[in-house]
């Protein structure tokens, strides 16, 4: 098992990925960048979190995750945009916002604990 596998927000990250690429097929009316652009941002938090754990250095770990926690701020404004288009309802909007939070949360402890 790889160390990243281990991570609680690493596992979090994938299961909200899934959640996100279920939601961008069963909604084909969204802008294609925006959806493009919200795939790629929710891929690049579970990438970087896996790259971030495998390097040696407290620099280079805390680096990748704050680009994964970038990722989530990305992510939620994407987010904030469908549901302002009206394209999401404010229940699937909050929940999704709330795991987001929770990562972004638990990425700055990663962070912080790389100093």
């Amino acid at each position: 098992m790889f160390d990243f596998e281990k991570l609680d927000v690493y596992k979090k990250a994938k299961e909200l990925n899934k959640e996100i690429l279920k939601f961008l097929k069963e909604n084909k009316q969204t802008d294609y960048y925006i959806r493009d652009q919200l795939k790629r941002a929710s891929i690049s938090i579970v990438i970087n979190i896996a790259e971030g754990s495998g390097k040696f250095s407290k620099p280079d770990k805390r680096n990748f995750y704050t680009i994964a926690r970038g990722s989530v701020y990305e992510c939620v404004s994407l987010f904030e945009l469908i549901f302002e288009e009206g394209q999401i309802n404010k229940e699937k909007f909050d929940g999704i916002y709330q795991e987001f939070e929770t990562i972004s949360k638990m990425l700055l402890g990663l962070i912080n604990s790389q100093k």
